[in-house]
């Protein structure tokens, strides 16, 4: 397991790039809300204490992790410098889970590829509910603190 030895949460705010000029959107998915609200505060808590200004965070919610992709396009075209798109997909006994993961997955790759706003793929893709929670604040920390640290970095580049 990849997060096995790794907490999520930790980063040496030394080393990420200051984020008051720079404007963010995160999209968030409505479904598994204890989930995805928890994976929303660690991203927000981050950005602001690496610098970002809490006016230049634009929150959009969604129904659920496959209208992530939609959401995310919408808020490209907002005049961020990087969007963080949360989900939470809870591996169930159908194919949906597939299905899910995979279409978001890959439009997020696309509109990675198509446009000039990076998006942050923060989308728990688990087997069960304990594995979400340890990763949205839990023993192995705050994907969404991950997230916020990518995004600060991706803002970066792309001003640069």
């Amino acid at each position: 397991m990849a997060t096995a030895s790794t907490n999520l949460s930790h980063y040496d705010k030394n080393a990420i790039p200051n984020a008051k000029n720079f404007r963010f959107g995160i999209v968030v998915s409505e479904w598994n809300d204890s989930i995805t609200c928890a994976l929303l505060d660690g991203a927000t808590s981050a950005l602001i204490d690496c610098g970002a200004l809490d006016s230049n965070i634009e929150i959009i919610k969604v129904p659920g992790s496959f209208e992530l992709v939609y959401g995310s396009k919408k808020l490209q075209q907002r005049n961020v410098d990087a969007v963080i798109a949360i989900g939470s997909v809870i591996r169930g006994e159908t194919e949906h889970f597939t299905f899910v993961c995979e279409a978001v997955s890959q439009g997020i790759k696309d509109l990675n590829i198509l446009n000039d706003v990076p998006v942050i793929f923060c989308v728990l893709t688990d087997d069960n509910l304990q594995q979400a929670i340890d990763r949205s604040g839990g023993i192995h920390g705050n994907k969404g603190t991950e997230a916020a640290i990518a995004a600060i970095k991706m803002a970066a580049i792309k001003n640069s």
